[in-house]
């Protein structure tokens, strides 16, 4: 097998030019760093990734612990994770908390056990054992999706944070459904305790206030981020005194629910009940009708998740950020509107064309 040594000899440098173009240590002559990756390349050299841990203290590993990867929202975040980590030459340890608080602190001390050099994480709904653990061993993390209340500026651990806008876009479907004459808006809400379902909860509250609609309790039911919860939680709205006659649910899982729930029941959509949702998913098109609904830049949240944990490992000192990412309203015909083709409007506000955002 070719070692750093053979690569030195056939390009005609040191080994320790070798080592900084391989591990980026120090800049190298462009002409320099072309021709090691050709010997590299010529060669076969494959580095020793375990002699260079020990080296230089890093795994070049990202830990990721997020819920429900086989729900497709959290799917596109992890292929964002991944396609980050793979360019700046990072392997992906998974890991499936489950939502549970309890199993979350498990998985994230197994993956600081295996020495990742930073963790991305969507944090559970009670995230105060995980924040703990986290802050005591001084673990570079970012969060992402739900967001933590971070400690008071000029705290030993802070966080980095990306999520995508949530008061915002809620506010937009409720409007939007206000606008085509709907008094009684019911909300499918997501899990108790995740920041998600308190941003939605507030943009749904604060759409019925701009829309000069009264707030009614009962119009909320909680459908605890899943599809069973969200057939429950349907199921209850239809059975209220005065019903509601259009529905937003809160995520993609919740959707799909109250979509079986409304047809056990034998009720259409739009003509019966309309319906927003809050996540777009790659078959909402397919639907008869098509789902309108708040698309997140999902992707994106996991490639930038990357990037602020990349410059945490590269400046541990330096201030945190928050980056919140635009939806986009997608108009459909689940709404009871018919087809304008206006569909991939921003449902927040204005961006600049260089900004995806907000930061804080």
């Amino acid at each position: 097998m070719p070692t750093m040594a053979d690569v030195a000899r056939t390009a005609g440098v040191s080994v320790a030019t070798v080592s900084h173009v391989l591990n980026g240590t120090r800049p190298v002559l462009p002409h320099t760093r072309q021709a090691v990756l050709d010997a590299v390349d010529e060669l076969g050299y494959t580095p020793n990734t375990l002699a260079r841990s020990l080296v230089t203290s890093r795994t070049r590993s990202i830990g990721l612990a997020v819920s429900a990867i086989s729900n497709p929202y959290f799917t596109e975040i992890l292929q964002g994770v991944e396609a980050g980590a793979l360019e700046h030459g990072y392997s992906l340890l998974i890991a499936d908390p489950h939502d549970d608080p309890e199993h979350e602190r498990k998985v994230v001390h197994l993956l600081h056990e295996r020495r990742v050099d930073g963790m991305i994480v969507a944090p559970s709904a009670d995230p105060r054992e995980l924040v703990a653990y986290l802050t005591r061993h001084e673990v570079p993390t970012v969060f992402l999706d739900r967001m933590v209340d971070n400690p008071p500026s000029g705290s030993p651990q802070r966080f980095d944070q990306v999520c995508a806008e949530s008061t915002r876009p809620m506010a937009d479907l409720v409007t939007h459904l206000a606008g085509l004459g709907h008094r009684r808006i019911g909300l499918v809400a997501g899990l108790p305790g995740l920041s998600t379902t308190a941003e939605r909860i507030a943009g749904y509250r604060q759409g019925l206030t701009a829309s000069g609609l009264p707030y009614d309790p009962h119009l909320i039911v909680h459908g605890d981020s899943e599809s069973a919860g969200a057939e429950r939680a349907t199921a209850t709205l239809l059975t209220l005194p005065a019903p509601p006659t259009a529905l937003v649910t809160a995520n993609n899982t919740m959707t799909i629910g109250t979509l079986r729930t409304l047809r056990e029941r034998g009720l259409s959509v739009p003509d019966d009940l309309a319906l927003c949702c809050f996540d777009d998913f790659a078959w909402a098109d397919l639907f008869t009708p098509q789902l309108t609904a708040i698309a997140q830049p999902s992707r994106d949240i996991g490639s930038h998740a990357v990037r602020l944990l990349l410059d945490r490992l590269a400046d541990p000192d330096r201030p945190t950020r928050t980056l919140r990412l635009a939806c986009a309203f997608v108009h459909r015909t689940s709404c009871g509107c018919a087809e304008t083709g206006e569909y991939g409007r921003p449902a927040s506000r204005p961006q600049s064309p260089q900004s995806k955002g907000t930061v804080s």
